[in-house]
């Protein structure tokens, strides 16, 4: 009998003997997790001035303040109420120096928990910041962390960008400006989010890009448009509309949802909702001149209209409304092209990319100064907007 059960009792101890146990892990409970990171231009705060003046300071220039949006435990599970009051959401804790790192590590000092990047959602950058530095210099220590994802978003700010991590109500706002991206199946105006490990592709690669902006006003943040990114020097150099942004999502194909609203040949309102979208773009190569022939194709619906004239639902009526959305549309792509080509001279909207795939020799010649030769091509867009229904009403 105890022959038989040896072999079983040493592979038994042998299993337990290989099993990994967590020696190295680390209580939650002793960790502070940021979610949210935003990035300024250096300005003290009330505490670090007070500190300054008692003389409490260190090697540093005040070039950047970093904010970052600490997650008390309690909120990583069940929600606890102490009496009738319920605790905080969130803690923002701010630093300003010249070296992220540096900053992370003065909050050390400060704070009873070292913070921790695991669970980082949203890193947000101010405009003004990146007017004065790179976008390379502002992402290298993030990039270089292993704490931090590849899949965290990053965006823009209009104004300072630690507004957008501040919120009136029981939310945390870096959660919130990361879940706002699901409004994309409503709107184009919501762009397909740029993540860590896309940014880094791009800013290699010096190519340009655009980031959705955020914009703060009365406790509430909201998308506003894209900022665009010069690629050769990293810093921002504009900002795209919202009608902008939405032309930017059809054309690169990452949105087929969105409206068109323009005005009839009575000056009523009228709105179109899309219900499909598709663009072609095909590159043209003639010596030194390059031409991209764009084919942009939508079906929908005329989803609201405020004459009341006329028979909504017929032929005719579909056709006459279809022309006027369709003129609509290529005004808006029309004033794309022209801010992309000759205001800001950047092609954020990947032609290079399709130049790239279908004349790959051509590219090799031009993609060192990609951007000058894109601001003098030729782009052709062919419009086709078909409206396919009337919504559920119709007289």
């Amino acid at each position: 009998m105890y022959r038989r059960l040896l072999p079983l009792i040493l592979c038994l101890s042998l299993l337990a003997a290989t099993q990994t146990g967590c020696w190295s892990s680390k209580e939650i409970e002793d960790l502070a997790l940021y979610t949210g990171l935003a990035l300024d231009v250096g300005e003290l705060t009330k505490a670090e001035q007070e500190l300054a003046d008692k003389g409490v300071h260190y090697s540093k220039e005040n070039k950047i303040t970093a904010t970052v949006q600490i997650v008390p435990v309690k909120m990583v599970g069940i929600k606890e109420k102490q009496g009738s009051q319920q605790t905080a959401s969130y803690h923002n804790l701010s630093g300003t120096g010249d070296s992220v790192l540096e900053i992370f590590r003065q909050y050390s000092i400060r704070n009873d928990r070292p913070i921790v990047g695991h669970h980082l959602k949203v890193i947000v950058v101010s405009a003004e910041l990146l007017k004065q530095q790179t976008i390379d210099q502002l992402m290298d220590f993030v990039l270089r962390d292993n704490d931090i994802r590849p899949s965290t978003m990053v965006f823009i700010s209009q104004g300072r960008a630690k507004d957008t991590l501040v919120s009136d109500n029981d939310e945390v706002p870096s959660f919130h400006i990361r879940q706002m991206i699901r409004n994309q199946i409503r709107t184009s105006k919501v762009m397909t989010p740029v993540i860590l490990s896309d940014m880094d592709a791009l800013m290699h690669a010096k190519r340009s890009f655009a980031l959705q902006n955020l914009v703060t006003a009365d406790g509430e943040t909201e998308f506003a448009g894209a900022a665009i990114i010069k690629g050769d020097t990293g810093h921002w150099i504009g900002n795209l509309s919202q009608e902008d942004t939405e032309c930017l999502s059809w054309l690169t194909k990452k949105s087929s949802s969105g409206v068109i609203k323009t005005y009839d040949w009575d000056n009523e309102p009228m709105t179109y909702e899309m219900k499909a979208m598709n663009s072609k773009i095909k590159a043209q190569v003639d010596g030194d001149e390059i031409t991209f022939n764009v084919s942009i194709e939508t079906e929908g619906r005329l989803i609201e209209t405020w004459n009341i004239s006329g028979l909504p639902s017929s032929s005719e009526y579909a056709k006459k409304t279809g022309e006027v959305f369709e003129k609509k549309l290529k005004q808006m792509m029309d004033h794309l092209i022209v801010k992309l080509q000759k205001d800001y001279k950047t092609d954020v909207a990947g032609f290079g990319k399709v130049l790239s795939i279908q004349h790959p020799k051509t590219w090799s010649k031009v993609k060192e100064h990609w951007d000058e030769t894109f601001s003098s091509s030729t782009i052709n867009i062919k419009f086709d907007l078909s409206i396919t229904d009337f919504g559920a009403f119709t007289k």
